[in-house]
């Protein structure tokens, strides 16, 4: 219901603003350009889902095989008691338990193609123990905010885009980009605890929260010690190692169970074709909403406005100038790399908005994008809770990213 009213609104928005423009302003092109977007964001929904559809083909193949070969069980028993603190609806033998920690476990590695499969497999496992299939369970919101809040250890894309805009030290941004990520994370987790009454402080939880939070001051520490050059090599190195690896665990378990693998392989990525399918009218509704919003305009007037009531309170608004790449990451990924990009440009890879837009672009995820296909996949109307708590995540990334920069880079 709350994605039907910003859908809702980002139209009406677009088309007040470009009726002022047109009327007020004499701008006779406004009209097209918003027109040109809506066709432009209906080519990019239909490509972005023809290309995943070989991605998610070859993932929920590998993920059947996972299942008939015992594997994702297997993980499933390692990672059980932490999740049944946080998914306590979920039937302890679900498959989607493996589905879970292998979407985040990819998410946290910066592998996007190989993540968003992954999530959509979980969704659909934690679908078939949905009561009511249309309303969403407490476990796909519990999964769902994990995902958009955006936990990632290794951002080497945004790395690599600030070596290409010329950042004289392009992996300035990884440590506070980390700590940002993390917040934003721990906000996700304890809102949807809120609300689920979830005890995120039982003893179980506080040992798996703290092994993450070691783990990732290790990574920290390591890769803090890296030159950009080692950084890039490591991290690729380590997250292709991981993800095969994957593959061959899950080929040679069934294998030892006497599966045939290849037809395992079929069922799935059956599955994955027709789940593509299902994707693309509400990639392309969320898309185009966005894309006229921004045609019209609309963007510019709220930072504007924005700036306008940091100044008047008296408070530093430097961190403004990078506010869209913030305000377009739950909405978009490909807007808010633009938009990362475009601040880089303008003000300077090296610049504190600059820097900034990067920490930003890695703190959270894309929240309407992520609940637009995860819910849309299995048919979805009613998120209740997921897109507060998602924006709480959301908020508390961008507030760390801000409050990390200025101790960083100001």
């Amino acid at each position: 219901m709350v994605l039907n009213y910003i859908w809702i609104f980002f139209f009406v928005a677009a088309f007040v603003i470009a009726l002022y423009r047109l009327l007020f302003e004499g701008d006779t092109a406004i009209f097209g350009e918003i027109m040109t977007a809506t066709f432009d964001m209906s080519k990019t929904g239909f490509e972005i889902s023809l290309g995943l559809t070989g991605v998610l083909t070859l993932w929920m193949g590998i993920m059947k095989i996972g299942e008939q070969g015992g594997a994702v069980g297997a993980m499933s028993r390692v990672i059980s008691p932490f999740f049944r603190r946080l998914f306590p609806d979920l039937p302890k033998d679900s498959p989607a338990h493996g589905s879970i920690m292998m979407n985040l476990a990819a998410n946290m590695l910066g592998l996007d193609n190989a993540a968003t499969p992954m999530g959509l497999k979980a969704m659909q496992q934690m679908q078939e123990s949905n009561p009511d299939r249309e309303k969403a369970s407490n476990a796909q919101i519990m999964f769902l905010v994990l995902n958009t809040s955006g936990l990632t250890i290794v951002p080497v894309s945004i790395m690599v885009y600030r070596a290409q805009m010329g950042a004289a030290n392009p992996t300035d941004i990884f440590i506070p980009l980390l700590i940002s990520t993390y917040f934003s994370t721990l906000a996700g987790l304890i809102a949807v605890s809120v609300y689920q009454g979830i005890k995120w402080w039982d003893k179980v939880v506080l040992a798996y929260l703290g092994s993450l939070t070691a783990f990732i001051g290790g990574v920290i520490w390591y890769f803090s010690t890296l030159d950009k050059e080692a950084l890039t090599v490591a991290s690729n190195v380590a997250s292709n190692v991981i993800l095969f690896s994957i593959i061959i665990s899950f080929i040679g378990m069934a294998a030892w169970q006497r599966i045939n693998v290849y037809d395992a392989f079929i069922e799935g990525a059956k599955e994955g074709f027709s789940t593509a399918v299902k994707i693309i009218p509400y990639l392309i509704a969320i898309l185009v909403a966005i894309g006229v919003f921004r045609a019209s305009g609309g963007m510019d007037v709220l930072m504007d406005g924005i700036a306008g009531m940091i100044n008047a309170l008296g408070f530093n608004a430097d961190w403004v100038d990078a506010l869209p790449t913030a305000l377009m990451k739950p909405l978009s990924g490909s807007g808010a790399r633009g938009m990362m990009i475009d601040t880089m440009n303008t003000f300077g890879a090296d610049s504190f908005a600059g820097r900034l837009a990067c920490t930003f672009q890695g703190a959270t995820d894309t929240t309407f994008y992520i609940i637009a296909v995860y819910f849309g996949a299995v048919g979805i109307r009613n998120t209740r809770y997921a897109i507060p708590c998602g924006l709480i995540a959301d908020a508390a990334g961008i507030i760390a990213a801000i409050v990390v920069s200025y101790l960083f880079f100001a």
